[in-house]
């Protein structure tokens, strides 16, 4: 998988209409892959231009609702006060799901852990843990790397262990930044999208699987347990868009679902809606 800076604008030509391009802003998780099928999508479609930016999924929605967005990528749902607020400027918003995610816990590959339980993940993650030394024989600080408070999988991965995160955790810009902080650091642990680990991006990381209660540990990089439901944080990647431009989305949208769309998210590391 390639990288791109969270902030970066692909695939727009200064010279282009609003009328020709299609912008969509938002959810780091979902840029790189974004950035992909925009890159098809032009190929096969030279009249209609795509800007992705990422910046997460609050900003996503956020610029969909002040008019600088046609699509936000979301990584979550969108929440009640969002829904007020295009509510209150009699804004109708529909959403489309077009493809499956998977957290990917990760520690350093010198850290003697291979699989961890949600209730573990709960105790590191809020801070309750301060070292290791209760998971493994290190002794060593426990140092967290997660996201800012607008960031999509910051909010699934606080709902789904029903935690507030630690006030120590260092709030990093994107996923890349993520792993290349934990590759410098053996005592970190961190999440990411899946789709970051599964091409190249793992190198001096290890991919934790994650289990609840009595159940099998999964790991995050298992197609056919995600596509069974069976991995306890995957999720829903959503698009959001103005119900009045669905004319000028539903082309991009088209060819998400299709043939070629489908294999690009495959390919990227993500997983087709069943």
């Amino acid at each position: 998988m390639r990288y791109w800076p969270a902030y970066l604008l692909m695939f727009l030509i200064s010279c282009a209409r609003d009328s020709d391009t299609i912008k969509i802003k938002g959810s780091d998780t979902e840029v790189n892959l974004a950035v992909q099928l925009a890159e098809t999508f032009h190929s096969d479609n030279p009249e209609v231009f795509v800007s992705i930016s990422g910046g997460g999924s609050g900003l996503g929605i956020a610029s969909l609702l002040n008019g600088t967005a046609d699509m936000a990528n979301s990584s979550r749902s969108i929440n009640s006060e969002e829904i007020d607020l295009f509510k209150k400027k009699t804004v109708r918003i529909d959403s489309f799901i077009f493809a499956q995610d998977a957290i990917a816990f990760v520690v350093s590959d010198d850290l003697p852990i291979d699989s961890i339980s949600t209730k573990t993940l709960a105790l590191i993650l809020s801070g309750a843990y301060k070292d290791w030394s209760s998971i493994t024989s290190e002794k060593l600080p426990v140092n967290i790397y997660g996201r800012q408070s607008n960031s999509g999988t910051h909010d699934f991965v606080k709902k789904k262990l029903e935690i507030a995160f630690s006030p120590h955790a260092k709030e990093m810009n994107g996923n890349a930044q993520i792993l290349e902080a934990i590759k410098q650091d053996n005592s970190g642990i961190g999440y990411v999208g899946a789709g970051y680990v599964i091409h190249g991006g793992s190198k001096g990381l290890k991919v934790l699987t994650v289990y609840s209660g009595k159940d099998k540990a999964v790991s995050p990089l298992n197609a056919k347990m995600i596509a069974a439901g069976k991995y306890f944080f995957q999720r829903p990647l959503f698009q959001y868009y103005k119900s009045d431009s669905y004319d000028k989305v539903k082309p991009f949208l088209d060819f998400e679902k299709g043939q070629i769309g489908q294999k690009i998210i495959k390919e990227a590391g993500y997983y087709p809606v069943n």
